[in-house]
């Protein structure tokens, strides 16, 4: 009996001592009442030093030494019998009624798979995937096509309207919405200033963009004929698109800018305006009730609009899949080198740009030159705006950007994200052709 139980001094300092690999489970009333009970049901990290075959050996021995009672009775004692340790600092319960013979202890162990997870990033912000049930915020009112963009990036999001661009970039900010998807350039009206000038002032991310065929209608209430109308109202985008087309129609009335195309049709539909058309989409003329007077009414049938989707967080570049990069930089110094510089550390390494940007720098707009023969002249001081076709995972861009680094004042990287590949097809513009036809017919 001694030879048995001379091991349990040696394993039960190694097992109190060191880090624990389970430990008992804690009264259900202690679970329930107590955070702190729950969290000491955890695991040590380091318990992946001591197996559990090791652990149910010293339980053994503790088991054998008590002979199954715990006892600490100067009874017990007289039995030849050791007194139980005291765990942890507590004192052992007091010894049950002599019976027949007591039964082996049994130890109720906590498994390691029912232990709680511990919070992490992704229960706050989980990372979702495409089609997954996403808070996507736009610009505009339901029926924009900053909302149909969304439907296209993520389908089956949450779309969030917002009256403002700068309401979408702090709505991403403040996890009122996980992803916001933004105009930057159109395909006949060229490029959105304004996103520009945010992505410079938010610290979100471009993590992918989108490519939408815009198919305008002119709409208006029901019942009101185009000889009636005084004006039309629309996002000046829309105007601009639709100018050559609203001429060739004779509609020669008055054109007034509004804040989103599907905005306008609300507008008039709440107001009952019967003088007044709008340029939208045709789902705006069934969410606010108008009729269409005219369809495909843009100018050129290969009307494009690309957006981005923004997001806290970067994603992370890969080389499997075409990619594209946002970067933006700008110089103090003067010279006119330095944009020659930039162009020639992509064109070194043939990297393909699909776009360059310049805007005036919004802190500094103006600078003061001192010109000894002309006095004090004034110049822009311009930020830029480049895309180049390559992910940052590949080691062209990392040096290109190196390079680029070296000479320029400032630079940061936009994003780098999947480029959008998905094929379109132009919805052909009835009105354009109408004329074209009309026109042939004339020549013959």
């Amino acid at each position: 009996m001694e030879a048995a139980a001379a091991p349990a001094p040696a394993l039960l300092d190694a097992f109190f001592a060191g880090p624990r690999h389970h430990q008992l489970r804690p009264a259900a009333g202690a679970v329930a009442g107590c955070r702190s009970a729950r969290l000491q049901a955890q695991p040590c990290r380091a318990a992946a030093r001591f197996a559990r075959a090791d652990w149910q050996a010293a339980c053994a021995i503790l088991a054998s030494n008590s002979g199954g009672s715990g006892s600490t009775s100067p009874d017990a004692a007289s039995d030849g019998r050791q007194p139980a340790p005291r765990v942890n600092g507590q004192k052992p319960p007091p010894a049950p009624a002599p019976a027949l013979e007591a039964a082996p202890a049994e130890l109720d162990l906590v498994p390691v798979s029912n232990l709680p997870r511990p919070l992490s990033i992704s229960d706050l912000s989980p990372a979702p995937m495409h089609g997954s049930q996403l808070r996507v915020a736009y610009q505009g009112v339901p029926g924009a096509y900053s909302e149909a963009a969304a439907a296209k990036a993520y389908p089956g999001c949450d779309a969030i309207p917002c009256d403002q661009f700068e309401v979408a970039f702090q709505a991403v900010e403040l996890w009122i919405a996980d992803r916001a998807v933004l105009p930057v350039e159109n395909s006949l009206g060229g490029s959105i200033h304004r996103n520009y000038d945010l992505l410079l002032r938010h610290r979100l991310h471009i993590v992918g963009e989108v490519q939408l065929p815009v198919h305008h209608c002119l709409l208006a209430l029901p019942g009101v004929r185009r000889e009636l109308l005084t004006r039309v109202i629309s996002h000046p985008q829309a105007l601009a698109q639709c100018e050559l087309t609203l001429n060739a129609m004779g509609l020669n009335v008055a054109r007034e800018a509004f804040d989103d195309t599907a905005g306008a049709a609300e507008h008039i539909a709440a107001g009952g305006l019967r003088d007044t058309a709008a340029i939208a989409s045709a789902r705006a003329a069934e969410l606010y009730g108008l009729q269409v007077l005219a369809d495909g009414i843009q100018d050129d049938a290969g009307n494009v609009t690309r957006f981005v989707m923004l997001a806290r967080e970067p994603i992370i570049p890969r080389t499997d899949r075409p990619f594209k990069t946002s970067i933006v930089f700008a110089h103090d110094a003067d010279g006119t080198s330095i944009l020659f510089k930039v162009l020639s550390a992509f064109a070194f390494r043939d990297i393909s740009l699909t776009k360059i940007e310049s805007r005036p720098h919004r802190h500094r707009p103006i600078r003061l030159v001192d010109d000894a023969n002309v006095g004090t002249a004034k110049h822009f001081e311009y930020m830029f705006y480049i895309d180049f076709q390559a992910s940052m995972a590949d080691v062209r861009a990392q040096n290109a950007l190196a390079e680029i680094q070296e000479f320029t004042s400032f630079l940061r990287v936009l994003g780098s994200y999947p480029m959008d590949m998905t094929p379109w097809e132009a919805a052909p513009s009835s009105w354009s052709s109408r004329v074209d036809n009309s026109s042939s017919s004339r020549q013959h």
